[in-house]
This record gives C-alpha cells, sequence and structure tokens, in this order.
C-alpha cells in the first residue's frame, strides 16, 4: 500500500510533507504529469492521495487532459474512503470533484497572508494548533465553493473559502504549508512565475517575499509538522482499519 502524490510542475513538490510521510513509515509515489506519465493507477494499491499545485486550472481540461483523470481517480479514492489531501490546484481538484464551482477570483494572493480560522476548523485535528489568524504562504489566483456536505476550516481577506473537510479525511487546502525556503525562492525565480508578477503591474512584490520570508517560515514549518503529522496518522489508521 503507497500513498499517491500527484505533481502538476517540477517545482512544486512534496516539501516538508515527505518528511512526515517518511517519519511515519509511508510509502509515497510520485506521478509526474509534467514528464507526460500515463500512469496506470489502481485504486486498491492505495492508502492515501495526495493533489499538490500548479499553474494550470481545474477547467482546462482541453489543454491538460489529465485534470480529467485525476478527477476520476479523486472520486474513486474518496468513495473508497481513504485519506485526500489537496494542495492549491489540488484543493481545487477535490473542490470540483465533489461537485463545487472553481472560479477565477479578483484578485490573486502571492506571499504572506493572514489567514483566519472558522469556528470549526479551530476545533478540526489538522489545525488544532493553529491560533485564530496565522500568516501562511499562498500563490493562487482561482478559488473554490465550500462543497456539499463539507465544512469550512479558513479564511483570508481576498479568499472567503481558503480550507474544508470533507467527512473525517478529505482536506482541501488553498494555501502552502508545505514550502522551505528554498521552494519560495526557487517558485520565485521561474520564469513563468517572473512573467506572472509582470502581468501584475507591481501590485505584488516579488522583492518583499523575499524579505519576509525570513519572518514567518519558522512558524509554517512548525504548523506544517503538526497538520502533516496528524494526516499521517489519518493514513495509518485508514491502513490498520481504525476509525
Amino acid at each position: 500500500m503507497k500513498v499517491l502524490v500527484l505533481r502538476h510542475v517540477r517545482h512544486e513538490h512534496l516539501g516538508t510533507l515527505a518528511l512526515s510521510l517518511r517519519a511515519s513509515n509511508l510509502i509515497y509515489e510520485y506521478v509526474n504529469f509534467y514528464e507526460n506519465e500515463h500512469p496506470n493507477i489502481l485504486v486498491d494499491d492505495l492508502c492515501g492521495l495526495i493533489i499538490l499545485g500548479g499553474p494550470m486550472n481545474v477547467y482546462e481540461t482541453n489543454k491538460y487532459p489529465f485534470l480529467q483523470m485525476e478527477d476520476r481517480l479523486i472520486k474513486q479514492v474518496i468513495e473508497k474512503d481513504a485519506p485526500v489531501l489537496g494542495i492549491c490546484l489540488g484543493a481545487q481538484l477535490i473542490a470540483k470533484a465533489l461537485g463545487s464551482r472553481v472560479i477565477k477570483n479578483k484578485e490573486k494572493e502571492i506571499g504572506w497572508y493572514p489567514l483566519k480560522m472558522t469556528e470549526e476548523g479551530s476545533k478540526d485535528r489538522l489545525f488544532k494548533h493553529f491560533n485564530s489568524e496565522e500568516t501562511v504562504f499562498q500563490w493562487h489566483g482561482d478559488t473554490f465553493e465550500i462543497p456539499e456536505g463539507a465544512v469550512h476550516l479558513a479564511k483570508s481577506t481576498l479568499f472567503t473559502n481558503q480550507a474544508f473537510r470533507y467527512r473525517d479525511n478529505v482536506y482541501g487546502l488553498q494555501f502552502h504549508i508545505e514550502v522551505t525556503p528554498q521552494m519560495i525562492l526557487e517558485w520565485l525565480d521561474v520564469p513563468e512565475n517572473r512573467e506572472e508578477f509582470l502581468s501584475l503591474q507591481g501590485k505584488i512584490n516579488p522583492v518583499e517575499i523575499r524579505t519576509v520570508t525570513s519572518k514567518f517560515i519558522s512558524r509554517l514549518t512548525s504548523l506544517a509538522v503538526d497538520v502533516f503529522q496528524e494526516f499521517c496518522e489519518l493514513i495509518r489508521k485508514h491502513n490498520q482499519g481504525i476509525s
């Protein structure tokens, strides 16, 4: 049994989540769509699913046909009741698979922003270590509706829907808690991302992001350890058939 990790671009990887998976003795395997992989996935071989971020939009299925495969896979894994975690694009794909709309937001969030927990979020097993407001790293322009039957966990000023839980073991996070300082620097230097900053005409300053990262990264890493340990525990319990 393994945890399958769906990866859409080379520079968006598990980050600190990989450390938690290894610490929990969980085997994981990447599917790298940027290498044009066409995986033959057997859902019965999976004990968990992680869907990472990427620059594509969930509605660009003509341009990125693998998004349709991901949609089917997410539905199958949820039906199997295995733990699922989606980050950024991954969260949007889960929301879409659960029947919710994913649309462009009026503004983008790129960099460090305050995140506010809802009342339910403060009681959630993954986010119980979060204060009522924390500063997290963001990089997105689309937003999702909270799926029917899901619990709204977090919000920000620009994006009302930042996180949700469906049932007890399916989580969608719009924000990036998996990032390391090295990942952030790499993302800022990706040519496509530089073009994105230029298109924003100074509304978001990459130099400022570099400067303030050292202020917030230690707390973010600590929170990530807590969240990912809890998610790994969900996978472990699923493997053992524990409710």
